[in-house]
This record gives structure tokens, sequence and C-alpha cells, in this order.
């Protein structure tokens, strides 16, 4: 398929006022709770706006301590980063080089650990602080616009790092860095972030990847970046950061939910 065209051609569309006509159809059609979302249905002024809707204040409740879940979604997968930097998403092995496009200093996450979040189309698609603290440094890694669901991750081997994707380096406050790697698919028109730093479209074509440091403080919770459509987030942790899971693979999560403890 012509990802990045059909992209576009949904991007052009969604973003178009014509497409509001669709948001009623669409919030029946996902089992979206109207009552959960930041505006009246017919306030949005086209179906890509929807997609990218806040939420009503108090409707996630924040957990107060510990690390918690950046986004609605379904917990994909967690685990342990082995001594060959290597983490295991549904059976398949990712070298954390390619997915962090890094050559040097991977050995600082071994034996820590991941989790990936999955974003379906009825979902929430903002991406939110897991904890408190400072976002440093920012990469744009182009790449193609597969899927993300389970389709794309049973006959593209190796997703994660063939797709386009943001990644966030966060210094917790005293803390080490963890990153958040967010991963665009097709139909996702952009990765846009809270902080500053350029505006990608997978329209064009960027032959290297791109990044930038950036000293952008923000608590737990505060909104960190948002997709046009449904995705997957990435947590990549050191070892010693976090304590033990408080979710499982295959648990539908709430942004502000608590994941993990942090470890003293």
């Amino acid at each position: 398929m012509p990802k990045g065209l059909l992209t576009r051609c949904a991007g052009s569309l969604f973003h178009r006022k014509i497409s509001r006509r669709l948001i009623p159809w669409y919030v029946q059609h996902y089992h979206i709770d109207p009552e959960e979302c930041d505006q009246s249905l017919g306030s949005y002024e086209s179906l890509g706006a929807f997609f990218c809707r806040g939420l009503k204040l108090g409707s996630r409740p924040m957990a107060a301590d510990g690390v918690i879940s950046p986004v609605d979604g379904l917990v994909q997968d967690l685990g342990r980063i082995d001594s060959m930097t290597v983490f295991h998403a549904k059976g398949v092995p990712y070298f954390l080089g390619a997915l962090l496009m890094e050559t040097v200093e991977l050995e600082k996450w071994v034996n820590g650990c991941y989790v990936i979040f999955y974003l379906s189309p009825r979902d929430y698609h903002r991406v939110h602080m897991p904890t408190d603290g400072t976002v440093v440094q920012w990469k744009y890694v182009p790449g193609c616009l597969y899927p993300v669901n389970r389709f794309g991750l049973r006959t593209v081997p190796g997703l994660y790092v063939k797709n386009e994707r943001v990644i966030t380096w966060i210094k917790s406050q005293g803390g080490p860095e963890y990153a958040v790697v967010k991963i665009g698919a097709a139909l996702v028109g952009g990765i846009d972030t809270a902080y500053p730093m350029p505006k990608f479209r997978p329209r064009r074509k960027y032959p290297l990847s791109q990044q930038g440091q950036v000293d952008w403080l923000a608590c737990k919770g505060e909104e960190l970046a948002r997709f046009s459509f449904g995705s997957t987030v990435i947590l990549i942790f050191p070892p010693h950061f976090i304590g033990p899971f408080m979710v499982q693979s295959g648990e539908m999560v709430h942004m502000g939910q608590c994941i993990a403890p942090l470890q003293d």
C-alpha cells in the first residue's frame, strides 16, 4: 500500500470541516464516551480535531506516587532489557540501538526495562509526562508508516524500528534519564510535541534523523505530545529506576494510572 500517500490523503480529509459530520458515527462505532470529551461533539471543527481531543478536567485521576501511564491504551508488552541491549516485544527481538538510533552509551540501559502501549482509534491520543522532570533532548527518526495494530506486528518484522518516530529523553527529578518513544503509523499525519521542536511531516522525505537539545521542565501528567491518530508509545527505563510493574501485558490502562513505583 502507498502508506505515505494514504496518510497524506487521510490527513487532508480528516482536517476539512466537512469531516465533522463523521464525528457522531465515529463516536458510536468506537464506543467513545462523549461525556469525557473537553467539548461538545458539535464544537469540534473536524474529525481530525476530535482525534486530538482533550479530556474534561478530573476525568483521569492522577496517581500521587510512582510512574504513571502516559496514555490511555493497551499494555502490549513489558519486560526487562537483557545484557545484549535487546528487548523482546511479543517474542520479536529489538535492538535498542536501532530503536533509539544510538551507537554509544547503550550499556546504560542494560538490565533496565520497557513497556509498550498501543493506542487504538477509540483511545485518547495525547501523551503525558510519566513523572516530574525536564525534557533534555529530542530526536526525530524518519521511516515508514506501517500499521501498528496486530496485523502490522504480525506481518512486518521489526516494525517499531522501521516506522517514523519521535524520541524524547526526560531527566527525572533526582534521578537518571529515561526515554519516551512515540511511534508513527498509517494515517498518523504527524506527532506534535508540547516542548519546542520543529514540525516534521510524513509528506516530506528526511534522509537523516534530526535531533536537538531542550530544557523544558514539566510536572507529572502535563501534556508531552499528541498523535493525529492512534499509534504506539514505548517507555525505556534505565536499571534501578522503577520497582516491579503494577500492570501486565494485555491490560487496558488510563492516563494517570500508576504503572510502577519509583525505586528508592
